[in-house]
């Protein structure tokens, strides 16, 4: 008898069942120069399960085995309170210190040479399945091990043979009604459709076929997704029983009382995609419509992937053309499908700049005067029958206009039409990171003053700055020091203080070492963090200047909405500081001519210092 070995990845385990996962075979050449081609196998099931090949060592039984492109997948029990050495085995598997299976097989037709040597059976007897602890098959070595109680997996076997057992949730409690359970298996199955098509996408972007962990990553997504539309037809033939037995109930016309006759129950489920995703394909929809609202619908409707993971793209645009007036009440509600697309846009925007990673700052209205005290009172030890001091409160007000940032993005046609996540990533990208690193700038550089009713000057513009002590960590640290003091004299509180500095700046001084070879800034990185408790922002904007910032100074106003124009017939000056207003000397470049697009992206947000003392800063690079 022969044999040949791969590895398994335990996928459940429960102490009363003592079920394992794994792959008994791959169509990758062994050590020993075999390859197993897996339609050949011919096997009965229960199978033994033995240990280290060993005949008089019985562990289990190999109860269910599917034969996939990518390998054997077998599910297998091992035996308890039977023998000393079956708990034995059991506690090294699940450990992990036995990570192989092997199988012993006998060829059924004479095997074929291959070029490399090695030698195919298309055809064998597969005859028993042992657990190893060294396999022969590097090719298919174990990345993980997992553990869990099996009844979070589903004990009963699935409605379809040789389908997985596939949760709705894990560790998601028993959910009673039909519904429920319809619900949350369409949920799931909306997921693992959008993990298939993104292993797909990726491949075929890439003009390749799927690798072997994509192919069985793949195969596995397609079972488990076929074993929840069994379910799915299940559960909706006893749905349509019940309904055909049920008592008719008043019809309802209003959402509200339809989740009340549900117990409350809303129904909802979002594929798992990158946030902004269906914001961007809105957007596509427009840009590839050429803004005809009707060719914008009828390209999403082609798109079926869209179908699956977005939906809210198509209804969406489909809403946006219902008329409506303002004596209509109704007229917000199509309104109200399209916006949480553009919230997706400003979560990912904000966290991005700096003004979403400063902690404290103090959000205010547009064009609304704000009191802010300059003065307090005059206050004294006073002796008997002494007059007391009479002080005077000092305040002056401070108004945010409205103020907006701009920025027009050129993509071409060609990219536009293109419709698999990375083409849509690159449009994603491009808004968020270009609309952060401009407001970013012009959030913290010194140079940056006000423009009237175009600007805000920075946080900086009017601050204190004082000389660097110098580059080593020991001059940060003399840095920081006096920026502290020259806060704490003018009474700001250093629980309320953060200080903003580049990702390379940041980085410097987490490597910053004693003598000892201890970190001197154990909570820093590049990314941020904090020195000696004070909270630390990165953003490489920022460049040379450490600035030290008490937050609840500084005021913001935002009108929470992104603006997105979209034109193919604009003509454009490319440059980045186009010439205001366009002279006979500017160069126009027109979008129509060149088969380019133009978003136009534009974002109402202004800022202030309400006290010139609330800022101190120096222009520093620590090495």
């Amino acid at each position: 008898m022969n044999r040949a070995y791969s590895t398994f990845e335990i996928k459940s385990v429960d102490q009363e069942q003592r079920l394992i996962e794994g792959v008994a075979s791959t169509p990758e050449l062994d050590q020993h120069g075999h390859i197993m081609e897996q339609a050949g196998a011919q096997f009965a099931l229960p199978m033994p399960l033995l240990w280290q090949h060993k005949q008089d060592k019985p562990i289990g039984h190999v109860l269910e085995a599917s034969v996939l492109p990518t390998g054997i997948r077998i599910k297998a029990r091992i035996a308890k309170d039977v023998l000393p050495f079956i708990d034995e085995a059991w506690a090294l598997i699940k450990a992990g210190l036995v990570r192989g299976l092997s199988i012993g097989w006998n060829p059924l037709e004479p095997p074929t040479a291959e070029k490399n040597g090695g030698l195919r059976f298309a055809k064998w007897e597969w005859l028993e399945l042992s657990a190893v602890t060294i396999p022969a098959n590097s090719a298919a070595s174990i990345l993980t091990v997992k553990q869990f109680d099996l009844a979070a997996s589903g004990l009963n076997l699935p409605g379809v043979t040789g389908l997985p057992v596939v949760r709705a949730r894990k560790d998601a409690p028993a959910m009673n009604t039909l519904q429920e359970q319809i619900t949350n298996f369409v949920n799931t199955r909306a997921e693992k459709v959008a993990q298939r098509d993104t292993i797909q996408n990726k491949a075929s972007a890439e003009g390749r076929t799927k690798d072997t962990a994509e192919k069985e990553t793949f195969d596995t997504l397609m079972l488990e997704i076929k074993s929840i539309d069994a379910e799915l037809a299940d559960l909706r033939a006893m749905e349509a029983s019940n309904v055909a037995a049920a008592t008719p109930l008043t019809s309802v016309t209003t959402q509200t009382k339809a989740a009340e006759m549900r117990g409350g129950v809303q129904v909802s489920f979002k594929a798992n995609v990158p946030k902004g995703t269906a914001f961007t394909r809105y957007i596509q929809a427009l840009v590839v419509g050429k803004n005809s609202r009707s060719d914008a619908i009828r390209y999403a409707e082609q798109q079926q992937i869209w179908n699956d993971q977005t939906p809210e793209v198509l209804l969406a645009l489909k809403a946006v053309t219902n008329p409506g007036t303002i004596a209509e009440p109704a007229w917000a509600a199509p309104l109200a499908v399209a916006r949480p697309m553009v919230d997706e846009f400003l979560d990912l925007l904000r966290p991005e700049t700096l003004l979403g990673k400063v902690p404290g700052l103090r959000n205010v209205p547009f064009n609304i005067s704000i009191p802010v005290q300059t003065g307090g009172g005059t206050y004294g030890w006073v002796g008997e029958t002494a007059p007391k001091p009479v002080g005077q409160l000092q305040f002056a007000s401070i108004t945010l206009g409205i103020a907006k940032a701009a920025g027009i993005i050129i993509i071409s046609e060609e990219l536009a039409k293109i419709s698999n996540p990375s083409a849509e990533g690159v449009v994603r990208n491009d808004m968020i990171r270009g609309m952060a690193q401009y407001l970013d700038t012009a959030f913290i550089d010194p140079t940056k003053a006000a423009v009237t009713n175009v600007s805000p000057a920075s946080i900086t513009n009017a601050a204190s700055g004082f000389g660097t002590a110098g580059t080593s960590g020991d001059n940060a640290r003399t840095d920081i020091k006096k920026a502290i003091t020259l806060l704490t004299a003018a009474n700001y509180p250093i629980s309320e203080t953060v200080l903003i500095m580049s990702e390379s700046n940041a980085f410097a001084l987490s490597t910053a070492l004693t003598t000892n070879g201890v970190r001197v800034n154990e909570g820093l990185t590049a990314k941020g963090g904090n020195i000696l408790g004070v909270p630390v922002v990165t953003s490489q904007a920022a460049g040379g200047v450490v600035a030290l910032v008490h937050a609840p100074s500084i005021l913001f106003a935002d009108d929470g909405g992104v603006n997105i124009d979209v034109s193919r017939e604009a003509t454009v000056e490319l440059n980045t500081v186009p010439t205001s207003p366009p002279t006979a000397a500017s160069v126009l470049v027109s979008l129509w001519q060149q088969n380019l697009i133009g978003l136009r992206a534009e974002r109402f947000i202004n800022w202030k210092v309400a006290r010139t003392t609330a800022v101190v800063y120096t222009t520093a690079t620590y090495i």
